[in-house]
C-alpha cells in the first residue's frame, strides 16, 4: 500500500476529533464567583456527557467528543484556579473591584475586573489580564493610566473604586 493512503486514513481519523481548546498561559486568578461558575460548567458538561453516553449506540459520537474536549478544558481550569480574596478595598484596584474610569473626552465606563473565564464585555466584566485590566490593576482613585489598545493608546483616569458585590 502506498504511504499516501496511510496518511489520508490518518487525516480522516483526525478530522473527527475536535480541536483542543487552548489554555491561556496567564495565571488563572479569579473571584470566588468565577470559580463557582467554572464548577457549575463542569457539572453541566458532565450531565450532558452522561446523557449522551446513556444513548449507547444511538449516541452522537461527535457530540461526545466535543463534550469530552470541553470537560478536559474546564476541569483543567478548575484545577488551576487561584481564587483571590474578595476585593473589599476602595483604595486600590484589585481583581473583583468595580472601577469607574473616564477617558480624555470625560466619557465614563464602569467595569469589574474578573478572571479570564468569567469575562463578558457585554456585562462589563473585564479579564484582569487584558490590556484594560492590566492598565487598571493596582491603580488608585485619581490615577491616570495608559490603556494600550490595538486601535491606539488612550489615557484614562480612575474615578471610583467599589468593592466586589
Amino acid at each position: 500500500m502506498s504511504r499516501a493512503f496511510v496518511n489520508e486514513d490518518n487525516a480522516a481519523a483526525q478530522a473527527d476529533q475536535p480541536v483542543e481548546r487552548q489554555v491561556s498561559g496567564q495565571p488563572n486568578r479569579l473571584t470566588a464567583q468565577g470559580l463557582a461558575q467554572l464548577q457549575a460548567r463542569v457539572a453541566q458538561l458532565q450531565h450532558a456527557y452522561s446523557a449522551e453516553a446513556a444513548k449507547g449506540e444511538q449516541a452522537d459520537k461527535q457530540r461526545q467528543a466535543d463534550l469530552e474536549r470541553d470537560l478536559r478544558y474546564f476541569n483543567q481550569r478548575v484545577q488551576s484556579a487561584q481564587v483571590v480574596p474578595p476585593a473589599l478595598s476602595t483604595d486600590k484596584v484589585q481583581i473583583g473591584s468595580w472601577v469607574t474610569f473616564a477617558n480624555e473626552q470625560d466619557e465614563q465606563q464602569r467595569i469589574q475586573l474578573v478572571g479570564e473565564d468569567q469575562a463578558d464585555a457585554h456585562a462589563h466584566l473585564i479579564n484582569w489580564g487584558s490590556p484594560l485590566g492590566r492598565a487598571l490593576l493596582g491603580a488608585q482613585v485619581g490615577d491616570e493610566v495608559l490603556w494600550k489598545r490595538p486601535v491606539g493608546d488612550q489615557l484614562i483616569e480612575v474615578m471610583r473604586i467599589e468593592p466586589e458585590a
